[in-house]
C-alpha cells in the first residue's frame, strides 16, 4: 500500500482524492486544504490539515498529490521530494520555467517519480487523435482553442486562478503538449496577444489570450483561451490538425456548455480527411472526468511500483510550459519571444 497525502481539495484535488480512496493499492494518510476540514462524505474520515508542511511531517507519505493553486506547485513538490515522497502535481508544473526545471532536477537528483497532470495523455480518444495525426506526416498546422463562458461560481473560480495564472497558461499547457507529441520538433518562436475584458480582474492580467508558435520542422500552431461571462459559446472548442496529406479534427467539441468540465476532454468522434476520402473514427464510451483522474493516479502508482522512466514526460512538461509562458511574455511585452535562448 502506498501512503498518499493530497494537498488541495478543489475540483481536481477532490477527484484525485476519490481516485486514491477507491484504489486498492493506495492508503490516504492526510488531506490538506485551507480550512483544515473535509466536507465530502466519502473522505470525511481521513485526517485533515490546514498546513502543508505540518501534514508532510506528521503523515510521512510515500506519494504527495499536489492540486493547489499554481504558485505553490514548485515549492510543495520540492518539499515533498526532499521529505522522501514521489510527487503527482497538477499542471502547470510551476509559474516560471526556472522553477519547473528545479522541480525536475530535484526529482532526478533524489530519484523520485514526478508525474504532471496532463490528463489528455491518459485519454484513449486523444491518444488516437495524436496517432492519426502522426500517421499523416508533417509539417503540421495546429488549430486549437478552449474558451469558457463562465458565470457565478465558475467565474469566481476563474478569477481566483487568474490571481496567479492566465488562461493561456492554465489551459494551454495541455494542448501545446498535444502539439509537441505530434510534431516532436523543437519550438522556435512564439507570438501572442491578449486583452483584459473585465474590471473584476487585476489590471496586469488578461482573461482572453491567443498565441502562435513556430517549430523547427516548419509546423505552426495557434491556441486561444478565454474565461468569463462575456465569452461566446460559438466555436469555443476547436481541435483541428492539418498536414500536407490531410487533416484530423474532433467532430463533437461544441456540444453542451463551454464550462462543462467533462466536455473539455470529450472527443465523440474524429474526422480523418485525406484528398481521396473522409473517414469517421467513432469514440463510444469515452471516460468521464473522474475516470480520467482514476487513470492518472493509477499510472502514478504504477510508475512507482514498476520504476517507469519518466524522463521524457518531465522534459515535455517543462517544454510545454516554456511555450505558454513565452506566449504570456509576448502578450505583456508586445514582442515575439525566441525559444532558441533559455526561457526566463
Amino acid at each position: 500500500m502506498t501512503r498518499v497525502l493530497i494537498a488541495g481539495l478543489g475540483n481536481m484535488g477532490l477527484s484525485h482524492a476519490l481516485a486514491h480512496h477507491t484504489h486498492p493499492d493506495a492508503q490516504i494518510v492526510g488531506l490538506v486544504n485551507r480550512s483544515g476540514r473535509v466536507e465530502h462524505p466519502e473522505l470525511a474520515g481521513y485526517p485533515a490539515y490546514a498546513d502543508f508542511e505540518t501534514a508532510l511531517a506528521e503523515t510521512r507519505p510515500e506519494l504527495v498529490v499536489i492540486a493547489t493553486y499554481s504558485d505553490s506547485h514548485a515549492g510543495y513538490a520540492c518539499s515533498a521530494m526532499e521529505a522522501g515522497a514521489h510527487v503527482f502535481v497538477e499542471k502547470p508544473l510551476a509559474t516560471n520555467v526556472a522553477d519547473a526545471r528545479q522541480v525536475v532536477e530535484t526529482a532526478t537528483r533524489l530519484n523520485r517519480k514526478l508525474v504532471v497532470g496532463y490528463i489528455l495523455r491518459h485519454h484513449p480518444s486523444w491518444m488516437r487523435l495524436i496517432a492519426e495525426a502522426r500517421n499523416l506526416g508533417g509539417p503540421y498546422v495546429f488549430r486549437l482553442n478552449l474558451n469558457q463562458q463562465s458565470s457565478g461560481e465558475e467565474w469566481e473560480t476563474h478569477k481566483a486562478l487568474m490571481q496567479t495564472t492566465s488562461p493561456i497558461v492554465d489551459c494551454g499547457v495541455h494542448y501545446v503538449d498535444v502539439m509537441c507529441q505530434i510534431t516532436d520538433a523543437q519550438p522556435v518562436r512564439v507570438n501572442g496577444m491578449g486583452l483584459r475584458l473585465s474590471d473584476e480582474i487585476a489590471k496586469d492580467m488578461y482573461n482572453y489570450g491567443q498565441f502562435q508558435v513556430i517549430f523547427e520542422d516548419g509546423s505552426v500552431g495557434w491556441y486561444e483561451a478565454g474565461w468569463g461571462p462575456m465569452m461566446s459559446e460559438t466555436a469555443f472548442f476547436v481541435k483541428d490538425i492539418v498536414s500536407p496529406n490531410g487533416s484530423v479534427s474532433i467532430t463533437d467539441g461544441n456540444k453542451g456548455a463551454s464550462a462543462d468540465i467533462d466536455g473539455h476532454t470529450k472527443v465523440g468522434g474524429l474526422l480523418v480527411h485525406t484528398p481521396d476520402r473522409d473517414r469517421i473514427v467513432e469514440m463510444p464510451d469515452e471516460p468521464g472526468h473522474q475516470e480520467l483522474c482514476d487513470a492518472e493516479q493509477a499510472y502514478m502508482l504504477r510508475a512507482i511500483a514498476e520504476d517507469i522512466d519518466l524522463t521524457r514526460h518531465m522534459n515535455d512538461a517543462v517544454q510545454s510550459l516554456a511555450i505558454c509562458l513565452a506566449a504570456d511574455e509576448s502578450i505583456r511585452t508586445g514582442q515575439p519571444v525566441s525559444l532558441k535562448e533559455p526561457a526566463k
